[in-house]
């Protein structure tokens, strides 16, 4: 691995598009910095498999983000942080690894004895992540945890509008008494994109968390460590890469089409395209050099942020 230097990209990496969401707040608090976004598609969901496959698919995409000059990963998945990245950091140690883990820690200390529901994958809330965070806190909250199985399938398809979304928070959250839960966490980067639906289903009053600001704040602080953040006065790049599959969504995989491709675009334009829920647009929307988008699409970077 040859020596990072503060004009190499930040890579994040996801099973897919949920890593969006954290792409978005690292964008957000580090405009100058260049990304390179990996969507695994083709492993997707991760939540299903076992630890062993999904730290080696891990390692696998890791090593290949290092090969492209990466100066840091983030790893914006909780099935694979807690799956990997102590072995990613034991393995380089002298590459800077950053992983998600869900926000129990804020949801806890919002007030006195909350009741904190936590949605994950089933892998997600079987790891030692979760376990010990929930122990952590378990003098000042209840912590109940809620298995998504197949919700960020769901996702990664497309359906975040669809009926079968609503109809299946639901029936997930008919098991458990609203009133009796002071908050929700998004114990997956792929919820943050249905975070609509979801406080549609829970109502106003509970409060949701997810950690990818946490995450972009903690991987600014490790760079800074090492005197590796951008110095640049421009606009960073995004570059996506993915690996679509037979059933490819409107989302990531479809915006790169076939094979194994990249994209270079405006970060705040096309990252907000996928955070408020509207179809990417296809290629031929953007302009030739890829770095800006058309002027319709513009406004969209004015949009609001996410708390």
């Amino acid at each position: 691995m040859k020596s990072a230097n503060k004009n190499m990209p930040i890579a994040v990496t996801d099973s897919g598009i949920g890593g969006l969401s954290t792409l978005l707040q690292l964008c957000k608090l580090m405009p100058n910095e260049n990304y390179i976004y990996f969507g695994d598609s083709r492993n997707n969901p991760y939540g299903t498999k076992s630890t062993e496959d999904v730290r080696k698919i891990v390692f696998d995409n890791t090593e290949k983000l290092m090969s492209m000059g990466a100066k840091a990963l983030v790893v914006a998945c909780n099935t694979a942080t807690g799956a990997a990245v102590r072995a990613l950091r034991n393995t380089y140690p002298d590459f800077t690894v950053v992983g998600i883990e869900p926000a129990i820690k804020p949801a806890a200390l919002d007030k006195i004895s909350p009741t904190v529901a936590v949605m994950a994958t089933p892998l997600t809330l079987l790891q030692d992540n979760f376990l010990n965070l929930a122990h952590k806190y378990a003098d000042g909250a209840t912590v109940i945890p809620v298995p998504c199985l197949g919700l960020a399938d769901m996702i990664e398809r497309g359906d975040t509008h669809s009926p079968e979304i609503t109809r299946y928070l639901e029936e997930l959250f008919s098991a458990y008494d609203l009133d009796k839960i002071d908050s929700v966490v998004l114990g997956c980067t792929h919820y943050a994109l249905i975070e609509d639906a979801i406080r549609a289903t829970v109502g106003k009053r509970i409060k949701i968390f997810d950690g990818s600001f946490g995450v972009a704040k903690e991987t600014k602080r490790r760079l800074e460590l090492k005197a590796l953040l951008c110095e640049s006065d421009h606009t960073g790049t995004v570059k996506l890469l993915s690996i679509p599959t037979d059933d490819a969504c409107d989302c990531l995989p479809a915006l790169l089409q076939s094979g194994e491709c990249e994209r270079a675009v405006d970060p705040h334009g096309l990252i907000l395209q996928v955070f408020y829920r509207k179809r990417l647009c296809a290629p031929d929307h953007f302009d030739s050099e890829c770095q800006r988008l058309p002027e319709p699409l513009q406004k969209q970077q004015n949009a609001p942020g996410t708390a």
